[in-house]
């Protein structure tokens, strides 16, 4: 049986597809999702308590690396194979460059429920992955538009470092890092305790938001929809390679392969949307949220965490 919060997603597009008049308040969405990366910081900072050493600085300088690697490899490929345009390669470039919150969450449930180890650092993974393939993407794109200029490049920096999934789960972690288990006694049962409820809540409404976005199918971008599907495990294989090398424990490694293997569908898109005007958002949100998020939590995570094990 899969986790059970892969339920509530499954319920989600159920309803989605069958016209439900199912809807998650947008507030309330917001509100989840708030509390969803807080925690997921929070977490993450409990668990560096006490742990924060400098041997950890090649291990993150190699993962933060991927998130310059991977947009760099997918827009050429968005511009040769998908035949896209400068502004939507490089937005899917940082999409698929930057990382899914809801695939960590799921990888980490997951990891959980089969009592895999996951070092302490783990969580640095999704800030460290967020937020250089966005400024390597529009930088990018900023360079071959011939739209370059130090206030534009200041601009995307600004845009990067203070988006709402930054900010919280790096505030999360220095919270959590800072006051430890004791001292954030008060407060953790809410984040902790309440950590799968909220990933259940807000998976509902990500399956309501698939099935939108593929309500009616748009067959004339099949192309993109096949990108989507064949791109989680191109990338989850060089994340297994990068967890192989880096010698990570099975939870950990599992959970670096689905961030690498997702793509966004908050913070990218805000990014983007902000500085790329031409990007049709539209797009990389049906390849993004439409097909590579369900097919990481419906089957991708199971997959991986077979490779791995194998």
């Amino acid at each position: 049986m899969p986790d059970i919060v892969v339920a509530f997603f499954a319920l989600g597009v159920v309803a989605g597809l069958a016209r439900s008049d199912l809807k998650v308040p947008k507030a309330a969405y917001d509100t989840l999702g708030i509390l969803l990366m807080l925690t997921i910081g929070f977490k993450g900072g409990l668990a560096l308590h006490g742990n924060l050493h400098w041997q950890l600085v090649p291990e993150l300088l190699a993962v933060a690396s991927l998130g310059v690697l991977i947009p760099l490899l997918s827009y050429p490929l968005a511009r040769r194979l998908l035949r896209l345009d400068q502004a939507n390669s490089a937005s899917l470039a940082a999409h698929y460059g930057s990382v899914s919150a809801g695939t960590f969450a799921v990888a980490l449930a997951y990891a959980q429920t089969l009592q895999l180890e996951i070092a302490p650092e783990t969580t640095l993974y999704l800030v460290l992955l967020e937020l250089p393939a966005i400024i390597v993407a529009i930088s990018l794109y900023k360079r071959l538009a011939g739209q370059g200029g130090a206030s534009r490049s200041s601009s995307v920096w600004h845009e990067a470092l203070t988006s709402r999934g930054v900010v919280l789960l790096t505030g999360g972690v220095l919270i959590g890092y800072f006051y430890g288990p004791e001292r954030a006694a008060p407060v953790s049962e809410l984040f902790i305790h309440a950590f799968k409820a909220l990933l259940a809540l807000f998976l509902l409404e990500m399956g309501l938001c698939a099935a939108k976005a593929l309500t009616p199918v748009p067959w004339k971008r099949w192309p993109v929809m096949l990108f989507a599907l064949v791109a989680p495990l191109a990338l989850a294989c060089l994340g297994a390679l990068a967890a192989t090398v880096l010698n990570l424990p099975a939870g950990s490694a599992l959970i670096l392969v689905a961030l690498v293997a997702s793509a966004s569908y908050i913070a990218a898109p805000a990014a983007i949307g902000a500085s790329i005007e031409k990007a049709d958002i539209g797009l990389a949100m049906l390849a993004s949220l439409a097909v590579t998020f369900p097919f990481n939590v419906l089957v991708g995570i199971p997959l991986y965490a077979r490779w791995l094990a194998a």
